[in-house]
């Protein structure tokens, strides 16, 4: 078989939303990549910080859109928030789950219960929710500041979908953190639970994680020291990329990225190149040379990288003329 990147790794992790799917529908080339690296024998993990479905829910999806996966592939941040919760209350304690009845499935599963009306609550327990009462965050709100623990399942400011992007889990935790003043205890990424726990279940000694979010899925990877793709197919855009302060390992265009040979980068005396496109950089300022097409694009996108310091200002001006040309990448 040809080389390509997947060959540096021994197993790859997923992120979903805007990696695999979005909303209903699938990423274009996500299920033929897929398939790719199962028949090249890798281990693969699909990793959610979207608490609002069970497990089985995201299988039964992921087979919808032609995608195989098995209950044991898929691990979703309710499940890695439960934990953490059962670590910290004692078996059978009573819980506000702010969230839908998926991670309510995950509270029960590690022995705790839903509190009962007019029972205080020893802790509570917040996800994201499609159809969010705005009593329940009220009764949160009044939990949290009698004393009771506050673990969130993640963080994520918006969700992408088919249509564009929503508010995500993070909006709404922010309604609560406004109020009582204190962060909650965080399992999805970019915390390291949700990743460990996939991790441990693969075995893996050399993961790659695939995502379409810095502050999430990128920053995720990094606080495990691990290495990352950055695919354009989701939330985040090329601006975000040179913005972050922890830049991916590799750049693609979608996850079929995996499958295809290692984007390599020579890096010269201010320039650098990366297949067929030069970037340079002059008194005039960035002097970009590539195929008009995407994947010329992302080559003189991955030699940009490799000459613009990370956390660089995408809005200098320069620098933003330079990313205007490659208008192929959101």
């Amino acid at each position: 078989m040809t080389a390509t990147l997947m060959d540096g790794y021994d197993a790859a992790l997923f992120d979903l939303d805007g990696v695999v799917y979005l909303g209903p529908v699938a990423v274009p080339g996500a299920a033929e990549g897929l398939a790719e690296l199962r028949k090249r024998g890798a281990r693969i993990g699909f990793v959610t910080n979207n608490a609002a479905r069970s497990p089985q829910t995201v299988v039964d999806h992921l087979g919808e859109l032609g995608i195989d996966a098995a209950l044991t592939d898929v691990v979703v941040s309710s499940q890695a928030a439960a934990r953490l919760l059962a670590e910290r209350v004692p078996a059978g304690s009573p819980v506000l789950v702010v969230g839908t009845e998926a991670l309510v499935e995950q509270i029960e599963g590690v022995g705790l219960r839903v509190v009962e009306e007019g029972e205080r609550p020893a802790a509570v327990i917040q996800g994201y929710h499609p159809d969010l009462p705005w009593q329940l965050i009220n009764r949160a709100c009044y939990a949290i500041e009698d004393g009771a623990p506050w673990v969130a399942t993640n963080t994520d400011s918006t969700r992408p979908t088919d249509l564009g992007l929503v508010p995500g889990a993070g909006a709404q935790i922010a309604a609560v953190r406004m109020t009582v003043g204190i962060d909650p205890v965080v399992a999805g990424k970019p915390f390291s639970p949700l990743l460990e726990e996939t991790v441990r279940r693969l075995s893996a000694a050399r993961p790659i994680f695939v995502g379409d979010r810095i502050d999430t899925d990128i920053d995720g990877a990094a606080t495990l020291g691990m290495d990352s793709l950055f695919v354009f197919s989701g939330a985040h855009g090329k601006r975000d990329v040179i913005a972050a302060a922890n830049r991916p390992t590799h750049v693609g265009l979608d996850l079929r990225a995996l499958v295809g040979p290692v984007g390599e980068t020579a890096v010269g005396e201010r320039m650098a190149s990366s297949g067929e496109a030069c970037v340079r950089l002059d008194d005039a300022g960035w002097n970009i040379t590539a195929p008009h097409d995407a994947e010329g694009q992302l080559a003189a996108f991955r030699a940009l990288l490799a000459l613009v310091p990370a956390g660089a200002d995408p809005t200098e001006p320069a620098l933003a003329l330079a990313l205007d040309q490659l208008d192929l990448l959101p």
